[in-house]
């Protein structure tokens, strides 16, 4: 699998949640408890201890970098996450089914090798899909972030900032840490929330996709009772890359 991300630029996103965003608050508290070995599974979260020394895990088949021979990566839970749940989504919900080999599949592995290294390694140094010196995340048209800046807010932070009026964002980005937006989304979505490339309109080293991302409204969100309708939005990236000797992602250019 190529790791060749230099920069990447994502669009607008559209966001389709059924008849409503989000039903009405309930007056239920919902107590936050931790979660099992068999259910951080089911988190796409990292299983350790006894668990993980009798686990022979495979290796991800959509995922590069997950299982490395010989390096001293340090992993956010401990070690390397389980994506079954996840991959079983996006397998029974893709709309398409890339050749493989082919650019479409390439670019939709890439960007979720990244999303891996972002979600669970705590080091820059240790990831591959990009170029630490020359990555930047930009997100409908705001500044961009660096490698590191993106590490520290995590991905859900950096693309789903928003500048609109507070009475619109079901999401804050700028009220949670990497650590809370993750507790967010596992909780809401407990099968994970997938995602596939659906169009790819230019090659390298410019890479221009429109790209879909979904998942089942299956747990509580903030004090609001699951329904378990379709969540689902679609946007476009420009993603920048050194295609040639080592592949990198220079950058990424998100609408969104």
């Amino acid at each position: 699998m190529p790791h060749f991300i230099q920069k990447v630029v994502v669009l607008r996103k559209k966001l389709c949640l059924g008849t409503s965003i989000l039903p009405p608050l309930t007056s239920t508290p919902t107590t936050k408890k931790r979660a099992s070995e068999k259910e951080r599974e089911h988190l796409g979260m990292a299983v350790t201890g006894e668990t993980a020394a009798k686990l022979k895990v495979a290796a991800d088949k959509y995922r590069s970098f997950l299982h490395e021979e010989g390096q001293n990566i340090e992993w956010r839970h401990g070690g390397p996450p389980i994506y079954d749940d996840v991959n079983k989504l996006f397998e029974h919900g893709r709309t398409q089914e890339w050749p493989k080999g082919s650019l479409e599949e390439v670019v939709q592995n890439a960007v979720k090798s990244w999303e891996l290294e972002l979600s669970h390694k705590t080091r820059i140094q240790d990831f591959r899909t990009i170029n630490p010196d020359k990555f930047k995340l930009v997100v409908n048209g705001r500044e961009g972030l660096s490698g590191e800046e993106t590490l520290k807010l995590g991905s859900y932070n950096a693309l789903l900032k928003s500048s609109m009026p507070e009475e619109f964002k079901f999401y804050n980005a700028d009220e949670e840490s990497f650590e809370s937006s993750h507790d967010v989304f596992r909780s809401a979505f407990p099968r994970g929330f997938a995602w596939e490339v659906i169009r790819v309109y230019s090659g390298p080293p410019v890479i221009t996709f429109k790209f879909r991302h979904w998942g089942y409204f299956e747990g509580p969100f903030k004090g609001h009772s699951p329904t378990g309708e379709l969540v689902q939005f679609f946007g476009l990236a420009v993603m920048k890359v050194n295609w040639g000797g080592r592949k990198r992602i220079r950058g990424f250019n998100n609408y969104n």
